[in-house]
């Protein structure tokens, strides 16, 4: 199991984030797209490390086209030397036709499709083949000498998918080299529901679970006083709240029993009260969605719950702790 972190958005700080994730002993970290670029950090972070992997998790595809996504992807994989993961999420409908002003339309056969574009494109630069892809959403069939790059030596980077329901998560296994566990998932959720998913979706290529990587997010909760405990349980309640809230998530809830909790999440986030819906996520849930640990037994509880069933795992705390307590942490991985 490899164990990743991320890095931030200060224009100062990002390369030396990145040394200091390497030097920490991470194998790799991944950048998301909230309130900045994906994509930025990690031309930055490349120069300064030598083994660090890089992944987006995730970039809005279809905040994007196929032509795009395929020339970012290419050059970060060139910059990165290789070590460059295209991790890609739909988001959801508002934000995407309204937050970006592009269009929403049957997400998984649209996923499907851009991300066989995508390679599409890449096989056109390797062979000389004219572009000729043409599908219900996506076309492209123009592709110029001008506009072609030079052969990347480091070849094209795997395409992670991120996915909760199991037509993504099909989509996924089938035209992507991996998937990207949303961090709204438990353990049973993902042995009982995102693996068999995924496996039907290899099935459909002729692929199979050892020919895909398995990433995951994994809240959790540990900190080395009993007031930083309170804090890292306080603030993971309210995020699994959050999620909680959004109607495609609720079938993780209901798997165990909790629509319900899925319907009065959703009807308090309407009316902007974050705290109450906090006080709803008792430790039953909080125990299903999170590793709840002190610091020493982090590692020993993730690995009992994924070791088998995931390839990479990170940090999902949306809480700070000590540097000196992460490395702590990190260190118990190994």
């Amino acid at each position: 199991m490899k164990i990743d972190g991320g890095i931030g958005f200060d224009p100062t700080g990002i390369a030396e984030a990145a040394r200091q994730a390497e030097a920490n002993g991470y194998d790799g970290v991944w950048t998301a797209e909230t309130s900045h670029d994906p994509f930025l950090p990690i031309a930055i972070g490349a120069g300064a490390t030598e083994k660090l992997e890089f992944g987006t998790g995730i970039a809005v595809a279809f905040a994007r086209n196929p032509m795009n996504l395929a020339v970012l992807a290419n050059d970060l994989a060139h910059l990165t030397k290789g070590r460059f993961m295209l991790g890609l999420g739909s988001q959801v409908k508002p934000h995407i036709t309204k937050r970006f002003s592009m269009p929403w339309s049957h997400p998984a056969p649209r996923m499907r499709e851009l991300i066989l574009a995508i390679r599409a494109i890449w096989a056109t630069w390797d062979t000389g083949e004219k572009l000729d892809f043409r599908g219900e959403f996506y076309t492209h069939t123009l592709m110029t000498p001008f506009f072609v790059p030079e052969k990347n030596p480091y070849g094209h980077p795997k395409i992670l998918l991120a996915a909760v329901g199991e037509l993504m998560t099909e989509v996924a296994g089938e035209v992507g080299d991996g998937l990207l566990v949303h961090g709204f998932s438990t353990e049973r959720y993902i042995r009982e529901v995102t693996l068999p998913a995924l496996e039907r979706g290899a099935a459909k290529a002729g692929k199979s679970r050892a020919d895909l990587t398995v990433s995951y997010p994994g809240f959790v909760v540990t900190g080395a006083t009993e007031a930083d405990v309170a804090a890292a349980t306080q603030a993971v309640r309210q995020q699994i709240a959050f999620y909680g809230s959004t109607p495609a998530y609720r079938p993780v809830l209901a798997l165990h029993g909790w629509g319900d909790l899925q319907t009065e999440l959703n009807t308090l986030s309407k009316r902007g009260e974050w705290v109450k819906m906090g006080e709803l996520i008792d430790d039953d849930v909080l125990d299903a969605f999170a590793v709840v640990c002190p610091i020493g037994d982090v590692a020993t509880q993730v690995k009992a719950r994924f070791g088998d069933v995931i390839d990479r795992f990170s940090f999902y705390t949306p809480y700070k702790m000590d540097p000196g307590e992460w490395k702590t942490l990190l260190a118990s991985f190994r």
